[in-house]
Parts: structure tokens; sequence; C-alpha cells
């Protein structure tokens, strides 16, 4: 099972940018670019919420409307990592943001599809 590792999170402005990344490791037997790739979030007393999408070969990508125009998902599977720029941020994306990996062809939406999870980093925006 890949694992993910995420970084890149912090406390910054209303208004202000941040770049998360994720990297995945253990592809035994497997390429990063088997894997479609999410963003998700989760603030305290929310359920999780799916931020981006973006298909195997960084093609297609898909956004949360919450976050559209403001996030880009990309990917990078020659070092086997996938970010989440974030711009133009607000207090309610205040979160806790998650990267994962869906292995099969369910819905890039549903957290439930996905096959592995990265531990999570804080993003703090104040106002």
């Amino acid at each position: 099972q890949v694992q993910l590792v995420e970084s890149g999170g912090g406390l910054v402005q209303a208004g202000g940018s941040l770049r998360l990344s994720c990297a995945a490791s253990g592809l035994t037997g497997r390429t990063f670019s088997s894997y479609r790739m999410g963003w998700f979030r989760q603030a305290p007393g929310k359920e999780r919420e799916w931020v981006a999408g973006i298909d195997w070969g960084g093609r297609y990508t898909y956004y949360g409307e919450s976050v559209k125009g403001r996030f880009t998902i990309s990917r990078d599977n020659t070092k086997n990592t996938v970010e989440l720029q974030m711009t133009s941020l607000k207090p309610e994306d205040t979160a806790v943001y998650y990267c994962a990996a869906i292995l099969g062809y369910g819905s890039i939406m549903n957290g439930g599809h996905y096959d592995s999870w990265g531990q999570g980093t804080q993003v703090t925006v104040s106002s």
C-alpha cells in the first residue's frame, strides 16, 4: 500500500497563499501514475470535504465548488509527488488537509473509494 506524507501547511493571513505537497513511497509493484490523487480537508466539527482531484497523468483536474478558481492541483510522476497550490485563502479554508490515492475507478470525489491516506497537514488562515 502506498504511503503518503503531506507537507507545507502553516499559518497564513487571509488573501495569502500556501503550497501543499504530498510525497508517495512504498510503491512496490506499482508506479505512482497507477493512482489518481486527491486532496481532502476536514475542519473541526465538520465532515471531511473533497477539495481537488487529478487523473493518472495530470491531464484532467477537478475541484470542489468552494475552491474552484483559487486552488490548483498538479502532479509530478517522475518525483512521485502531488501538490496543491492554494491562493486567495479565506478563514473558512482552515482545516487539516489530507492527500489520498485511489487505485481503482471509483469516484474521485468520494473519500470512501480511496486506498491510501496521508497523516494530514494543518492549514490555518487568519482573518
